[in-house]
């Protein structure tokens, strides 16, 4: 009896660290006090600087904010270049994990801000491990 009473009990025990464990390991990821949700959100602001501010941390969150490709894929449609930018940086830094945003990164080397197609072609280096333009394209 106090056998099967040890048993339950540690296994009741093992259940409860491992959803802790669970819990923790799908917490949203924070940067400057914020989840990365709400800075997400910030992208669609009205006022550019809080755009422009939003990929800047989404950027600072790295490989962890890899849930906010798709929305960093509709930033870099973005009228101000001033938010272009930044986003290419947060997809630059996020990294591999966000080779969905390939082809939105291939078309912004055509942006008409040459800072923003040098940044989309530092995003795709980081991204591929690949130079998309060949030597002297620069």
């Amino acid at each position: 009896m106090i056998r099967s009473f040890v048993i339950a009990a540690s296994t009741l025990v093992l259940l409860a660290n491992r959803a802790e464990a669970q819990g923790s390991k799908s917490k949203e990821p924070r940067f400057d006090g914020r989840t990365l949700s709400s800075w997400v959100a910030d992208l669609k602001a009205p006022a550019p600087y809080n755009r422009n501010a939003a990929a800047y941390a989404i950027g600072g969150m790295g490989p962890a904010a890899k849930a906010a490709v798709p929305a960093l894929i509709e930033a870099l449609g973005d009228p101000d270049a001033a938010v272009r930018f930044p986003v290419c940086v947060a997809l630059r830094e996020i990294g591999p994990e966000a080779r969905e945003a390939v082809p939105a990164l291939t078309k912004a080397l055509d942006d008409r801000s040459d800072d923003v197609a040098a940044m989309a072609r530092q995003a795709l280096i980081k991204i591929t491990g690949q130079d998309p333009l060949p030597s002297g394209d620069e």
